[in-house]
C-alpha cells in the first residue's frame, strides 16, 4: 500500500529538439525513499517540453494508480514547474493540451505541490528518460542505470549546474494552482467588458475605434457600477482601456467605489482588427474567407492589417503579471474588451485556444478571480450579468 504522500520525479527530452524523445518518471515513498512505481516511453519523435509534459503525465497517474492523496512533484523543467504553477503562460499552442490533462490529473488528489531541483538530483528519471530516448534512436541504450552517477544529458537539456530554487517552489509551502492555500493572500481581479455600444448591438468588430457607449451601455454601466461596489467594497485601483467605451464605465465603477482613480493602461485596449474594423462576421467571412479561416483556426494569424490574439496576450499578461507585483493581497478592478479579458481568462482556467471562439463575454459583464504570489489562481466567476436582468 502507497503512503498517502508521495514524491515523484519526472523528466523527459529528445536529441535533436525535435528528434527521439522519451520520458521518465519515478514515485518514491517521501520518507524511506522506496521505489514505488517506474514509468518510461520512447515518444517517436517530438520535442524536448513535449516530453517532459508527458514524464509529468505518466508520474502523476502512477501515483493515482497507487492511491496516493497527496504528491510532491520534482523536475528540473523550470519550463513545466512554472507552468503548471500559473506563474508562467503556456505559449505554445501544442502545450495546452498536455498541461490541461496534466491539470486533469492534479485534480484527482488532495494536494499536489510543485517545486524545481536541479539535474543532478532527478538522475533516476532522466537515465529512465534517455533510455526511452535510445529506444526512440533505435540505439541500444549508453546511459547509466537508475540511481547511479552521471547520465548524458540530452540534446538542449540544460547542464547539471545547479541554480537557485524557484521563489514558492519548496514542496511543503508551494500549493498547486488549484488549491491555494490561506497562509497567502490573494490578489483578487475583478474583469469587467465595457457596456455596449452601437457597434456591439449590430455586432460589428470593435477594435481600436473609439465607438462611444450606447444609451443602453450607459444604463448598463450603472448597474455594472452598483455590482462590483458590493462585490469589492475596497478597492486598490481601477484600470482601464484608454478608449472611451472603457473609460466611462471605469468612472462610472469608481464613483460606486468612493472615487477611486482611474488609470488607463495601453496594454488593455482591444486586439486591432485591421481591415474588419466596423464589419460584420458576415460581411468579413463574404470578404475574407480565406483569411477568417485562418484567423479562426489559429492565435498567430492577424486579421490583415491587424493584431494576432498572440500578441493580444503578451501585453494582457504583462499588465496582470504587474498588478500581482504592485496590489499584492489588494482587489484590483480591470475595464477592458472582449479579446484581452477571455485571453486572461484563457490562461487562469489553463484553457485551450478554442475556448477563445467558445466562451461569450457580454457587454458590462464581470469575472472574477484570484491569484497568489506563489503562481496559486483560483477563477470564482466567469461572465456574471444578473446585475443587467432588470435592464
Amino acid at each position: 500500500m502507497a503512503p498517502r504522500v508521495v514524491s515523484m520525479e519526472a523528466d523527459g527530452g529528445s536529441r535533436g529538439n525535435p528528434g527521439p524523445a522519451g520520458y521518465g518518471a519515478v514515485v518514491r515513498d517521501p520518507e524511506t525513499g522506496e521505489v514505488l512505481a517506474e514509468r518510461s516511453e520512447s515518444l517517436g519523435t517530438a520535442t524536448n517540453n513535449v516530453a517532459e509534459y508527458q514524464g509529468l503525465i505518466a508520474g502523476l497517474t502512477a501515483a493515482a494508480e497507487l492511491g496516493a492523496a497527496e504528491v510532491d512533484v520534482r523536475m528540473d523543467s523550470k519550463l513545466v514547474v512554472e507552468q503548471m504553477c500559473g506563474r508562467w503562460q503556456i505559449k505554445h499552442p501544442g502545450l495546452r493540451p498536455l498541461a490541461a490533462q496534466a491539470a486533469a490529473l492534479v485534480g484527482r488528489f488532495s494536494a499536489v505541490r510543485f517545486s524545481w531541483i536541479p539535474r543532478e538530483q532527478n538522475r533516476h528519471a532522466d537515465a529512465l528518460a534517455n533510455a526511452a530516448m535510445d529506444a526512440a534512436a533505435g540505439r541500444p541504450s549508453a546511459t547509466a542505470a537508475p540511481g547511479r552517477p552521471e547520465t548524458t544529458p540530452a540534446a538542449g537539456q540544460p547542464s547539471t549546474t545547479p541554480a537557485a530554487p524557484i521563489v514558492g517552489s519548496d514542496p511543503a509551502t508551494a500549493p498547486a494552482s488549484w488549491e491555494p492555500r490561506p497562509t497567502f493572500t490573494a490578489t483578487r481581479l475583478i474583469l469587467v467588458r465595457h457596456g455596449e455600444t452601437p457597434y456591439t448591438e449590430q455586432g460589428r468588430y470593435s477594435g481600436r475605434g473609439d465607438v462611444p457607449l450606447s444609451e443602453r451601455g450607459r444604463a448598463q454601466v450603472q448597474a455594472t457600477a452598483a455590482r462590483v461596489a458590493e462585490l469589492a467594497p475596497s478597492v486598490a485601483a481601477v484600470l482601464s482601456s484608454p478608449l472611451s467605451r472603457c473609460t466611462a464605465t471605469a468612472a462610472s465603477i469608481a464613483g460606486a467605489l468612493g472615487d477611486v482613480p482611474v488609470r488607463t493602461e495601453d496594454d488593455l485596449i482591444e486586439c486591432d482588427f485591421g481591415q474588419w474594423e466596423g464589419r460584420t462576421f458576415a460581411e468579413v467571412r463574404q470578404q475574407w474567407p480565406g483569411e477568417m479561416d485562418a484567423w479562426l483556426a489559429s492565435p498567430r494569424i492577424a486579421p490583415p492589417g491587424g493584431e494576432s490574439f498572440i500578441q493580444v496576450a503578451e501585453r494582457a499578461h504583462r499588465v496582470i503579471s504587474g498588478l500581482l507585483t504592485a496590489y499584492p493581497g489588494e482587489t484590483v478592478v480591470v475595464v477592458s474588451h472582449v479579446s484581452p479579458i477571455k485571453l486572461v481568462l484563457r490562461d487562469a482556467l489553463a484553457a485551450g485556444d478554442g475556448f477563445l471562439h467558445r466562451l461569450f463575454l457580454d457587454a458590462a459583464g464581470i469575472s472574477v478571480f484570484d491569484m497568489w504570489p506563489d503562481g496559486g489562481v483560483a477563477v470564482r466567476t466567469v461572465n456574471d450579468t444578473a446585475h443587467l436582468a432588470a435592464l
